[in-house]
């Protein structure tokens, strides 16, 4: 966390960011939302400010009338914005463009949307260089690739050359890093910066953002739905709900004693590595259309009361704390009482009895594979994606895949499904192996196995309503009327947090996590027997991400179904999870239940990547594991382990000569098994990492 002097205030007691009494609204057909109303915040030299609720609550509302960037139906009604002292709201079209990316540096969400892909990374960097600074363009390029070294991508001119879509997702978050840090700015507004991002890659931006605040004395507004990253680098928290500021303080002081039953809400919603079920935040954020009188959240508090509903609810100090305010009239009643995880608990599956569902053995998936003449003239090796992967899941089971970008988990799913052609191994679906599969065979598989894809953005069609997305395997699989499938799909929609409202809607009109929902309603409603997650809830805020969990297990109680869960967020596979597999470059390196290898994980890649999950528990300190670089090609992997270039534990030449096999480290659990050169004694840790 950055460290921020006792003034907060710049020299002439300025802040960096001043905002007081904002309200915005978007002008439908329907009536006006009300998406942003009443906001006070500041934020002062070298301060991170953290700003996190649920989808829709206004966060991104909140960034883009910071920054006048809000779309044509969008406007501000009331209130004021100062950067600097200077009042935002009054500046001309030229006196902004000279603001945006100069002084004030926004980084948005989706780097596959904000990079443009007919320009080179390079390009893109030098043109906001050129746009604000009087330089030639050789001079332009110098300093995209020293922006380009100081967000730690390995070879500045190399990267510069190449275009978004050559590069991994955390190379091109990296990339809108350095696009907003290429003129020095003194405000930089982050709104979800490592989303999708796997827990490495995750650190390591969080570690970047958190050197440059203390290097350049930059403030930053982070936006995120994930407590964990907040609580890691941000010196206050904002939460936000239905567009109002619920609770504001120091981040420590808030999340180790909330006082508002929202943020208690919100911690209580998180996994927390025990076998209980988690405990979402009941319904959902009310029609913005139409503000109800009282406390905003009081339909979905377990603490409010008729007077809750009633006049106009302002923020308080807390014991005479002015830095730590709640918008709450029971907030004390609340702090005796406050919202925890639930109690009841959560069965693992035993599962050794029941029967296997799907199996995989020996199974490959390599891509640009070479011809003989290739090979005669040394053309490139092909991508080994997935190389020799054996695993079995059994009935009502649910096998948890877990590792960093590029490791081949998504690749897996896609051939266990047949959505990808195997390039050698043997795949088997209720003892049936594909080979043998009829035509018939083949649409039964289609039925009882589905998919819920990582970016939903994709996976819809922008054509279809949400209504004919979820609609569509309901007629190619059942015979349902078309007033069943209606019904259906009003069903699913409210199971999966949706008002059946959403059935007459686009996908642009939807929100990413709500596009995310969408997406699960329609895997599921066929209730399928075996279904690949492929982070089927990295898009989704905790509360709504709670739900979906519960959702998941509770459609596997209730039907028997299998899943593959794939997923960068341990503390979900943990939760969901009956055994797991901990996959690196095309490998499995850990395998066994769920318990065993988090208690402890016995080999270096696990621990590590245990070690950089950041906690909203703040109480939790984890001695990190930092691995050096990226995950190597898969075209061309290393001699003997494949995690010998990047493990802090090789021990020699052994590790670069021979490729280590999966075997089992304890005699009295045959089934959990690790690959690695190590002794058992040499891989446990020594403290608890989860």
């Amino acid at each position: 966390m950055s460290v921020v002097s006792e003034t907060h205030t710049s020299q002439d007691g300025r802040s960096v960011l001043s905002v007081d009494d904002l309200s915005v609204e978007y002008r439908t057909d329907d009536g006006a939302v009300k998406a942003v109303r009443n906001v006070s915040l500041h934020i002062e030299p070298g301060e991170t400010l953290g700003i996190a609720g649920e989808s829709g609550s206004g966060k991104s509302t909140l960034a883009l009338a910071i920054l006048r960037y809000l779309e044509g139906n969008g406007r501000i009604t009331g209130g004021t914005i100062e950067y600097d002292g200077r009042p935002v709201l009054d500046l001309s079209s030229r006196e902004l463009r000279e603001l945006r990316g100069n002084e004030i540096a926004h980084v948005p969400q989706d780097p596959n949307t904000a990079l443009n892909p007919s320009m080179t990374v390079g390009d893109q960097i030098s043109e906001v260089v050129r746009t604000h600074r009087d330089v030639s363009r050789s001079e332009a390029m110098e300093q995209t690739y020293e922006v380009l070294h100081e967000v730690n991508l390995p070879d500045p001119k190399t990267n510069a050359s190449q275009y978004p879509h050559e590069l991994s997702g955390g190379q091109q978050q990296r990339v809108l890093l350095a696009i907003a840090l290429a003129c020095q700015p003194k405000l930089l507004i982050l709104d979800e910066p490592t989303t999708g991002l796997d827990v490495t890659t995750q650190a390591k931006i969080l570690d970047l953002i958190d050197d440059l605040i203390e290097e350049r004395d930059t403030s930053v507004l982070l936006i995120t739905h994930n407590l964990g990253v907040i609580n890691q680098i941000a010196d206050r928290v904002g939460i936000m709900y239905a567009g109002e500021i619920m609770e504001v303080g120091a981040t420590d002081e808030v999340f180790r004693s909330p006082t508002n039953p929202y943020t208690q809400g919100l911690l209580a919603s998180l996994p927390q590595g025990e076998d209980r079920r988690l405990k979402p935040i009941p319904g959902q954020i009310g029609d913005l259309r139409t503000i109800p009188d009282g406390c905003v959240f009081a339909d979905r508090c377990e603490f409010a009361t008729d007077e809750c509903r009633e006049g106009s609810v302002e923020k308080v100090s807390v014991d005479g704390n002015p830095s730590h305010m709640t918008r709450c009239r029971r907030w004390k009643h609340a702090v005796a009482n406050p919202i925890q995880a639930d109690t009841q608990t959560l069965e693992r599956g035993e599962g050794s009895e029941r029967p296997t569902l799907i199996k995989a053995q020996n199974v490959t998936k390599y891509f640009g594979e070479s011809s003989f003449l290739d090979r005669v003239f040394d053309g490139e090796p092909p991508v080994k994606a997935v190389d020799g992967v054996d695993l079995h899941v059994r009935e009502a089971e649910t096998l948890g895949v877990v590792g960093e970008s590029g490791c081949g988990k998504s690749t897996l799913g896609s051939v266990l499904l047949n959505l990808l052609p195997s390039t050698d191994g043997k795949i088997s679906f209720r003892e049936t192996t594909f080979d043998e599969m009829e035509d018939s065979d083949w649409k039964e598989f289609r039925s009882e196995c589905q998919v819920v894809f990582q970016n939903p953005h994709s996976s819809l069609n922008p054509k279809h309503t949400v209504g004919e997305a979820i609609k569509r395997p309901l007629e190619l699989f059942t015979d349902q009327s078309e007033d069943e499938q209606r019904e259906r799909v009003a069903e699913l929609l409210t199971r999966v947090g949706l008002q059946p409202s959403y059935a007459n809607r686009y996908p642009r009109d939807l929100s990413g996590g709500e596009k995310q929902r969408v997406a699960i309603a329609r895997a599921f409603s066929v209730n399928p027997s075996f279904v690949v997650l492929d982070e089927p809830v990295s898009a989704l805020d905790v509360s709504v991400q709670a739900s979906i969990l519960n959702l998941l297990t509770e459609l596997q109680e209730e039907y028997g179904t299998s899943y593959l869960l794939i997923s960068h967020d341990f503390s979900v596979v943990n939760y969901i999870s009956d055994r797991i597999a901990v996959m690196y470059l095309g490998n499995f390196v850990e395998v066994g239940s769920t318990e065993s290898v988090f208690d402890p994980p016995f080999h270096p890649y696990t621990r590590a990547l245990l070690s950089n999950i950041p906690s909203a528990d703040p109480s939790v300190e984890r001695e990190r594991i930092y691995l050096e670089g990226d995950v190597p090609s898969a075209r061309d992997p290393p001699s003997g382990c494949p995690f010998r270039t990047r493990c802090p534990q090789k021990i020699g030449d052994v590790c670069e000569r021979d490729v280590p096999t999966l075997e089992a480290v304890n005699p009295d659990d045959p089934n959990h098994l690790v690959s690695c050169h190590l002794d058992s004694e040499e891989m446990t840790p020594t403290e608890d990492l989860l």
